[in-house]
């Protein structure tokens, strides 16, 4: 089966380039040629950097390596999704554009002039009208294609590929950039009130700033962390809650890019737990390094705060190493009667916070789709993909993520961090 799936995404891979390849160079030009060799190298050449960097990454090459091989190999995965779709919207447009240059060419069309009779002189040789098929000027002239046959019709389905190729590669590098620009901008900060029926009256207002998803890797570093840390602590939050997948790489090369968190500000501190990430990254090297950093980790264990249990549970990830989520061991034995927030980074773990008793979960994950129509793929795999929802007497939060996977770039899914505002229905 894995051999069918892998033969079967190349092919719908290899295809979709082809029609790339097809729509952008070889039907915007007149034949066979250097831009069409050149369209060839740039589409081959961006996978190959693009595979370059996932492998680099997941094999943890030499970090200049994965450095080179990032920015272009990744934003080229972003490009080739938004030209493939722009290219086929054009579908639909290359007809009506078509049409519409049909039309105006016939009414710029002169009227067919009547040829008038001409004055002969008297005793003047008359010529003779040659027959069908006869050889002389008259013959060859209208032997020639007119200006309006063979020659307009190719001329008009190049310029309408012309148009609608560049129109989709104008789309696809606007779109793209415009949400790379949004990522290294920094995340916005989001605003949400929750109201919990076990919160004392003396806990009303209390906030919780929320940050997910940060991805630290080749791409974004340390700078990013510092703009994730100033914003977060511009908030002035009671408690910071970091909901895993903080990173895309080892301590080793990403240590110095995740320093800056050592400077977060939080009344009742900072906690952490683990996403998928950290499990391919050395998740048990990471929790001693954000244990360093100042950030108390949550791994299925939980913290009696004065107003409320605070809890986190490892990742689903951590199962394959013997790690994985514990709900007894973080909240089994807890007092009922006490509210209770529980970090978890996968919203599918809701269900299980619902069997627990817990009052709020707060997740990630998702990156609330991150590249639009991802949002689609995400819905399918996550009982919730973005803000907060109630499961039974369950609410659950997720967050769209501070930073990116991958393409460092985001469409239709804004990074943001959430400060929670918790509220007592006793106030």
């Amino acid at each position: 089966m894995v051999i069918v799936f892998a033969l079967l995404a190349l092919t719908v891979l290899v295809t979709a380039n082809w029609y790339l390849w097809r729509r952008l160079f070889r039907d915007t030009t007149g034949g066979p040629g250097r831009a069409r060799r050149v369209g060839a190298v740039l589409i081959g050449g961006g996978w190959v950097l693009a595979i370059g960097a996932l492998a680099a990454e997941r094999t943890g090459a030499p970090f200049w390596l994965q450095r080179v091989l990032a920015w272009p190999g990744f934003l080229w995965l972003a490009l080739s999704i938004y030209l493939l779709l722009a290219v086929v919207a054009g579908e639909v447009v290359r007809p009506l554009l078509r049409r519409f240059l049909e039309r105006r060419d016939r009414r710029g069309e002169p009227a067919a002039a009547v040829p008038r009779p001409e004055r002969v002189p008297a005793g003047a040789p008359v010529e003779k009208p040659q027959e069908p098929g006869q050889g002389g000027p008259a013959a060859e002239e209208s032997q020639e294609p007119g200006p309006t046959t063979l020659a307009a019709a190719p001329s008009r389905r190049l310029f309408v590929s012309r148009v609608v190729a560049g129109a989709a590669a104008a789309a696809a590098v606007g779109t793209v950039g415009y949400g790379t620009y949004g990522v290294l901008r920094g995340p916005k900060v989001k605003r949400v009130t929750v109201p919990l029926a076990k919160l004392p009256r003396a806990a009303h207002g209390y906030r919780i700033a929320v940050v997910s998803d940060i991805h630290l890797s080749p791409v974004l570093g340390r700078g990013f962390a510092q703009k994730v840390v100033d914003t977060i602590n511009s908030t002035r939050p009671d408690l910071i809650a970091v909901v895993g997948d903080l990173v895309d790489g080892s301590v080793k090369d990403l240590g110095p890019a995740a320093a800056p968190l050592a400077r977060l500000e939080a009344r009742h501190g900072s906690f952490f737990v683990t996403g998928n990430h950290e499990y391919f990254s050395g998740a048990e090297q990471w929790v001693e390094e954000v244990r360093r950093l100042g950030l108390r980790p949550l791994e299925n264990d939980r913290t009696e705060l004065a107003w409320f249990d605070l809890a986190g549970v490892n990742d689903i990830a951590g199962e394959s190493e013997g790690q994985g989520p514990d709900f007894a061991k973080a909240l089994g034995d807890r007092d009922t009667a006490r509210a209770c927030v529980l970090l978890a980074h996968q919203p599918v773990q809701i269900h299980d916070a619902v069997d627990h008793g817990v009052d709020l979960q707060l997740s990630g994950h998702t990156h609330g789709g991150q590249l639009w129509p991802g949002n689609l793929f995400a819905e399918a795999a996550n009982p919730t993909v973005a803000g907060l929802e109630r499961y039974g007497d369950t609410q659950l939060y997720v967050s769209r993520g501070a930073g990116a996977w991958g393409p460092p770039t985001r469409v239709g899914a804004p990074s943001d961090i959430t400060v929670i505002e918790l509220a007592s229905k006793q106030a």
